[in-house]
């Protein structure tokens, strides 16, 4: 009788345990190649990888991972942490802190409009693809300070993860390549293509006198016979993208000031000695500070240096020849406050709270 006492308790236990385990199945999730649609209003058909086509849930995982700390060393940190979305997915601080308490070494670039970003990413053009640059800032020791094998030993821990990596490819399998396919299709999925400028554009809207002015100053090249205002701007900044992709030295330091080599390090060549991606101005008025060093903290400070403060180097980009000259560009007030009020009509509000885009 002892032992059927003794017997009934662990029976009873088990019983217990058994029907835990069977009211709890782990789902069976499929994979789910539903195409996703992106949208771009009047911007051309961007050319999208083929490799890993977009899906809906490649770019739903992506979005999990840009939002999650598990990406990082400490669990608090997460790719969001630096590209706010209300703040044009920038950081409005000069330098991003990482889970070392540590400042980076360069302003956060935008995250925007991706899918037709060309040749190269970072402000040096060092990672060359999307994807590559995704894995990036997680082995960065001032920033997340991670390593690629221990993101994926957290991942396979998360059933939730597991799931939705066989919705987006297929399998459970969990790599880190395709952490960064992931971040890339969610990246390319966030557009910006609906400020004021584009429903000028479209007929919906019209620019006020300020704005007008400001739009002719940008999209118009020096005169040295002063017949009208020029900003140059342009060369640089055309629509739609407002970038040419290139890097060019914009004359922030002279040669004797550099303190950051830029695209030369990764070059070598020495045309590229403190040259930057141009960066997109949509959405430039929520994502100060400025430059790859985030040292203007206004547009105007901006406007100001391409105005009078352009400095001679070596490497200087030929196109800044009229704004290094005795007087730069000649700009009044007016003038400058007009360019203001033009690039402020780059914001897209509807962006900025697009809950696409949100924290999931």
């Amino acid at each position: 009788m002892r032992t059927l006492y003794f017997a009934l308790p662990i029976v009873a236990v088990l019983m217990i345990v058994g029907c835990g385990e069977t009211t709890q199945p782990v789902p069976d999730v499929a994979y789910d190649a539903t195409p996703y649609q992106l949208s771009y209003g009047n911007l051309p058909s961007p050319d999208l990888p083929t490799d890993y086509p977009l899906t809906v849930q490649r770019v739903a995982l992506g979005r999990e991972l840009f939002y999650d700390g598990v990406l990082s060393r400490t669990g608090e940190q997460s790719c969001a942490s630096c590209h706010v979305q209300t703040d044009g997915f920038s950081d409005l601080r000069r330098y991003s802190i990482g889970v070392r308490g540590l400042p980076g070494k360069r302003q956060a670039m935008a995250v925007m409009n991706l899918a037709w970003h060309r040749d190269g990413f970072f402000w040096d053009g060092r990672a060359a693809t999307l994807r590559e640059q995704a894995l990036h800032p997680i082995r960065d020791t001032l920033e997340m300070d991670e390593t690629l094998d221990n993101v994926v030993r957290k991942l396979l821990a998360l059933p939730a993860y597991t799931q939705q990596f066989k919705r987006a490819f297929g399998s459970d399998t969990i790599t880190a390549e395709r952490i960064g396919i992931a971040l890339e299709q969610f990246m390319m999925s966030v557009v910006s293509t609906n400020s004021k400028l584009d429903r000028v554009r479209r007929g919906e809207e019209t620019f006020t006198e300020s704005e007008l002015r400001g739009s002719q100053i940008f999209n118009r090249e020096f005169d040295p016979r002063g017949r009208w205002k020029g900003g140059e701007c342009f060369h640089c900044h055309a629509e739609p993208f407002f970038t040419n992709d290139r890097y060019i030295n914009n004359g922030l330091d002279d040669d004797a000031s550099v303190t950051d080599q830029g695209r030369f390090r990764i070059t070598g060549v020495p045309r590229d000695m403190a040259a930057f991606k141009v960066p997109s101005l949509r959405n430039i008025a929520v994502t100060a500070p400025y430059m790859h060093d985030g040292r203007f903290a206004t547009l105007e400070e901006v406007i100001d240096h391409y105005n009078v403060g352009v400095k001679r180097s070596l490497s200087v980009d030929p196109l800044l020849q009229y704004n290094m000259q005795v007087g730069g560009l000649g700009l009044n007030e007016q003038d400058k406050a007009d360019l203001v009020a033009f690039m402020k009509t780059l914001t897209d509000d509807a962006f900025l709270k697009d809950p696409a885009y949100a924290k999931p």
